[in-house]
């Protein structure tokens, strides 16, 4: 699943090549990823000029002169920018554009291509309950949304309506960097802590924001990203050493998911 740095890679690489392009034309093969019907749709967003794009968490936020188009990628998927010659077979989607450009959009399972007009992210049922990028959260912020919290810790950066863009390919390094067990409750974490975990988040999304994202995940262009699975630190390392103490990194249960762990250096 695409998650921050992957989708911040793709709104950028948007927002590099999409400013000033008009889309003529929208073919849509799967209708119930809209949240409109078909005609509805089209009918926003055909002719639309693109302003700009960026990414809040894992939706991209196209702006046009007609409104927002709204892009999550669900499980996974791709946008490719292509021409006539090169438009993916599997896809669901596809904007062309006036230039004779595509932007090509495939889901694997599920995914959401939504309309909300100009004035209409506050009113949309998704993007409005996000919270802020991770990358974007100082510590005194984070301080402040972990006070009087009463749930655990890897609940919380899990939970995009605290902190937008975190999901479980991440997840497991974080906390692994701040030393902190993912069940720890928010409420016994000190004030060091806290800033290890605001360290933590940083250290754990930068690396591979900086190369284009996971090597299991593609550009706009195609291009797999930089970051490599020998980046990864614990997770999905079950019975491998850990890199700071050597201790063999353990799955555990957390609640409906499982977490990678080094029983040492992340003890309850």
């Amino acid at each position: 699943m695409p998650e921050l740095p992957e989708v911040a890679n793709l709104a950028r690489q948007l927002n590099e090549r999409l400013p000033g392009r008009q889309i003529r034309s929208i073919e849509v093969l799967q209708p119930r990823c809209l949240n409109l019907p078909e005609d509805e749709f089209r009918a926003a967003l055909e002719g639309a000029r693109i302003d700009s794009a960026a990414n809040r968490g894992k939706w991209i936020l196209v702006h046009t002169d007609r409104g927002w188009l709204l892009l999550n990628l669900g499980m996974g998927g791709e946008l490719l920018l292509v021409e006539r010659a090169g438009l993916p077979a599997k896809r669901r989607l596809a904007f062309e554009f006036a230039d004779g450009g595509l932007l090509s959009v495939n889901f694997w399972w599920f995914g959401y291509a939504h309309y909300a007009p100009e004035d209409g992210l506050a009113a949309h049922a998704m993007v409005s309950k996000l919270g802020p990028n991770a990358l974007e959260v100082t510590e005194e912020q984070l301080r402040g949304m972990v006070a009087g919290q009463r749930g655990r810790v890897k609940d919380f950066l899990l939970d995009q309506s605290k902190i937008a863009g975190i999901g479980n390919a991440y997840v497991h390094d974080i906390l692994w960097m701040a030393r902190l067990h993912p069940l720890r409750k928010l409420a016994t974490l000190s004030a060091e802590e806290v800033a290890g975990l605001h360290r933590a988040i940083d250290l754990g999304l930068r690396p591979s924001l900086e190369k284009g994202g996971a090597f299991y995940e593609v550009d706009t262009y195609g291009q797999k990203g930089g970051f490599t699975a020998e980046e990864i630190q614990v997770g999905y390392r079950e019975g491998q050493p850990c890199p700071r103490c050597s201790a063999p990194i353990t799955k555990i249960k957390t609640g409906g998911t499982s977490s990678f762990i080094c029983p040492e250096c992340q003890k309850m």
